[in-house]
């Protein structure tokens, strides 16, 4: 039997998996901040003197973001790097002066989480199986491009075996573990950057679980989509945007493009050292709200990036069990705390909302199956806790088919699962 190592390798967070005999056991990683048994999917770059002139101090995880948090203006931070797998335009990116590719980046984040690992990494992996979501984020992205990336960095660690399985199909193969007769099951996989569907059919034959892939659809589309539209409804308007500024004898709107870097929170620290910036600087002279453009440089300015997403995510966390939430973030001011109801940002996330929901309906309609012909639908990832987005599953299903669990880790197992098997190809993606 293969000895395997299961690998999400996720938008936000990152979790290995080891199996053997059928027992599945998350890696545990011990770094700065701590032991977890996730890690978040970014890096960090600073100079130190002690490691010689051209070495460089690297981080990973919660580690990586301390770094950079302890040193904004000395540290080159990346998060979600896997949002560039498939991207033809990401040719690489500079760090120190030296460009590094996406395998790079890829060798260097999985280099880090070995170290953290230290003995819990296990030597005598015959097989490491990747998931990949069903469509990969980005505009036009390219899989083959992806998989062509993940093959480079990968080969480097010298995996006798490399298999990719499609995220959900994963989640669906720990979920089944636990079935008590066979089963068509839905599977939604909510991630950071996308949501991804898998429909399968599981049958046991001969006492062996058995699977039939009946179809799969996604799209980028996810949890860090909900907290951007957050930001931009509720922090966006409290400095600047929608404001104007005159020019001449004009009255402008202050360019929308300046807030385009509340996209991600590390962002900021890039806009930081742009002409952009300055630009934004100069325009305050000439705002009719300047208050609130000095607002917007302020935050920039002391690195308030990382606390204001932790004030987001704690306020849609509320959300999913309340009707309306605090939002407490002392920066902004007076603005800064505020009640935020759940049927507002409701509101804010309906395109979103929309596109997910096509999402389940293309899987459904490719494959002609009704909703009543689905035995268990299984839902993973922080998101599916969003109450608007559970409800597109209540409002289709019987509410016991509906079923949540491993929000984290159903992934990185259910690929060590598959990975132990005789049969794995029919499980992973050609």
């Amino acid at each position: 039997m293969a000895q395997a190592l299961g690998f999400d390798f996720g938008t936000t967070n990152t979790v290995l998996a080891t199996a053997n005999g059928g027992t599945t056991h998350s890696m545990a990683f011990t770094s700065a901040e701590g032991t977890a048994d996730s890690m978040r999917t970014a890096l960090s770059f600073m100079k130190d003197p002690q490691l010689g002139t051209s070495a460089l101090k690297v981080e990973a995880g919660h580690a990586a973001i301390r770094q950079f948090i302890d040193n904004p203006g000395d540290c080159r931070f990346l998060q979600s790097i896997k949002t560039f797998a498939a991207s033809p335009l990401f040719q690489g990116t500079l760090i120190f002066a030296k460009r590094h590719s996406f395998e790079d980046l890829m060798d260097v984040f999985i280099r880090r989480l070995r170290a953290y690992a230290g003995e819990n990494w296990s030597r005598d992996v015959t097989r490491i199986v990747t998931g990949r979501p069903v469509h990969f984020a980005g505009a036009n992205p390219d899989p083959a491009l992806a998989t062509e990336r993940y093959n480079k960095a990968l080969l480097r660690f010298g995996f006798p075996e490399i298999h990719y399985v499609y995220e959900p199909v994963a989640a669906a193969f720990y979920f089944a573990q636990n079935l008590k007769s066979d089963a068509t099951v839905l599977v939604a996989d909510f991630g950071g950057g996308t949501t991804d569907y898998s429909l399968i059919r599981f049958e046991t034959v001969a006492g062996k679980l058995t699977a039939t892939p009946v179809g799969h659809s996604g799209v980028g589309v996810a949890g860090d989509h909900f907290d951007y539209r957050m930001i931009d409804n509720i922090v966006a308007p409290q400095i600047g945007k929608g404001s104007h500024f005159k020019s001449f004898d004009k009255i402008l709107e202050v360019p929308s493009n300046y807030y385009s870097s509340f996209g991600r929170w590390n962002q900021l620290s890039i806009f930081k050292t742009s002409r952009e910036f300055e630009d934004l600087r100069k325009l305050v002279r000439t705002a009719l709200e300047p208050e609130k453009l000095e607002t917007f440089i302020d935050l920039v300015d002391h690195d308030e990036g990382y606390p204001l997403y932790q004030a987001i995510s704690a306020t849609k966390m509320a959300l999913s069990s309340a009707d309306e939430a605090p939002f407490d973030f002392g920066p902004l001011g007076r603005g800064g705390h505020r009640i935020i109801r759940r049927k507002d940002f409701e509101s804010w996330i309906a395109e979103d909302l929309a596109r997910i929901e096509g999402a389940l309906d293309d899987v459904l309609e490719k494959t002609e199956t009704k909703p009543g012909d689905i035995d268990k639908v299984f839902l993973t990832g922080g998101t599916s806790f969003v109450p608007a987005v559970r409800r597109i599953f209540t409002e289709r299903f019987d509410a016991g088919k509906i079923e949540t669990g491993g929000e984290l880790l159903s992934i990185a197992h259910g690929l060590a699962l598959i990975g132990e098997r005789d049969d794995i190809a029919q499980w992973t993606v050609q």
